[in-house]
């Protein structure tokens, strides 16, 4: 019996990894990390997403590990949230734009610590977070946009979700990413709807780029 080579998954961010594993096992598909895959972390992959926009960034993510592992479809996203009163910002700075060195957990709570302070008084509060997935097989590349408006809390809620998910209120949900379930998150995220998305778009194609393996 045979089945298809996973998707491998452009990121070594543990929160992304996890959602992007679940979303691509809804949509029938196998995945594998870039640890799995043995591609060891380079210094280098600081400078990848060095972009003006996450369609530029994303590809960029794509291309980088597709030129690392040939013949295998990668699976690249980025991300991030944009608030209105201050003019789009952190947008695609969202990961590192506290100036923090920390990882994980720490470098989330610089980076909300960045994002009260700066609304500190600040009467209108609307935000969305967007995200464009890439799908690279071979030569061909696929994308999609997904977003999500909300609005920024007066204070952190929830202990789920990653990132600036305490502070994120969806409008559709009416509570924070972190009060809400990961599949209630899955259902509306900008990712959930750009990874679908992306998916669906290279279906047929990808089906039959994607070697099988014994």
């Amino acid at each position: 019996m045979t089945e298809r080579a996973p998707l491998v998954l452009a990121t070594r961010s543990a929160g992304k990894l996890r959602e992007l594993r679940a979303l691509c096992a809804a949509a029938g598909w196998t995945s594998a990390s870039l640890d799995e895959c043995g591609v060891a972390e380079e210094a280098a992959e600081e400078g990848i997403e060095c972009f003006d926009t996450f369609e530029q960034n994303a590809r960029a993510k794509a291309r980088w590990f597709a030129a690392r592992l040939p013949g295998r479809a990668i699976l690249a996203e980025d991300s991030g949230l944009e608030v209105d009163a201050l003019a789009g910002r952190p947008g695609v700075h969202s990961k590192r734009w506290a100036g923090a060195a920390a990882t994980g957990a720490a470098l989330d709570a610089a980076n909300n610590a960045a994002l009260a302070r700066a609304l500190e008084g600040a009467p209108d509060r609307r935000a969305r977070y967007r995200c464009v997935a890439v799908l690279r097989a071979g030569a061909h590349e696929w994308t999609a946009d997904g977003r999500v408006e909300g609005a920024i809390a007066d204070a952190a809620r929830g202990s789920g979700g990653f990132g600036y998910d305490p502070w994120f209120v969806s409008d559709e949900l009416a509570r924070t990413f972190a009060e809400a379930t990961p599949e209630e998150k899955a259902r509306v995220s900008h990712r959930g709807r750009a990874v679908r998305a992306v998916l669906e778009r290279a279906e047929l194609a990808l089906r039959a780029y994607v070697p099988r393996v014994e």
